[in-house]
């Protein structure tokens, strides 16, 4: 079985607290991308919202790379916001984990119920950080997927297969931090996975790596992208077609 090529900073492997914020570690996974891909041709950078929207904006800047999003969410399980079963990007990309599914008793139909939940969200956030409009042509791309921690590993990987259904030849895998599972899990699918601060241990939690967290709410991640150009270029472009 193929599997991806891992990049990490060994110094910072299984330490906790090594960024001070999401622009610092953004600026750290740049630079290691940098050597590879700075001003790549066919390639482009798709951050993941929320949190994902800050690493994203740095690595196309240092990069000169095109930035877009890529929207994915998990999953829930029922009566259970805070866990997840699976994950579902707005391309079509699903993951489920069966064997979590069967051994808590979830129905088909829960199931289902679950996913239609995720598909409302989704078209909502697609509406909020995209202004609605569908995925730029990824055939024969190279795609850098961005977001600011693996801990499972399910929403990345239904990113991965977003990207794949959609024609990308290549799938770059970049955050700053991110669990062995998460590892394990995401690299038979991706090509490359660069993350400086791994963590192995029975307990991961993406928060650990920044001195300063904090969940990122909708207007800051419309005010960073608009800081970026992102929503100024889009808005150009339907002007243009229109």
């Amino acid at each position: 079985m193929k599997r991806a090529k891992i990049f990490e900073i060994p110094t910072l492997r299984n330490k906790t607290y090594v960024f001070k914020d999401r622009d610092e570690a953004a600026y750290v996974l740049a630079k290691m991308l940098e050597p590879r891909y700075k001003g790549a041709q066919d390639t482009i950078v798709m951050g993941i919202p929320s949190g994902g929207v800050p690493i994203a904006v740095a690595i196309s800047k240092v990069l000169g790379l095109p930035l877009d999003l890529f929207i994915v969410r998990k999953v829930q399980i029922p009566g259970n916001p805070e866990a997840g079963m699976g994950a579902l990007s707005f391309a079509g990309g699903l993951f489920l984990n069966q064997e979590l599914i069967d051994r808590l008793g979830i129905t088909p139909q829960q199931v289902e119920g679950q996913i239609e939940r995720v598909r409302k969200e989704l078209k909502r956030r697609n509406h909020i950080f995209r202004k609605g409009r569908p995925l730029p042509d990824l055939s024969e791309k190279t795609v850098i997927i961005a977001d600011d921690g693996l801990a499972s590993g399910f929403t990345t990987l239904a990113a991965i297969r977003g990207v794949r259904q959609a024609g990308a030849k290549k799938v770059i895998v970049a955050a700053p931090t991110c669990s062995d599972t998460a590892l394990h899990r995401l690299s038979p699918e991706a090509d490359e996975i660069y993350c400086p601060n791994v963590r192995s241990g029975f307990y991961f939690a993406v928060a650990e790596a920044y001195q300063n967290w904090y969940d990122l709410e909708p207007e800051e991640v419309v005010r960073r992208l608009e800081e970026a150009g992102y929503l100024r270029e889009q808005a150009d472009m339907r002007r243009q077609v229109a």
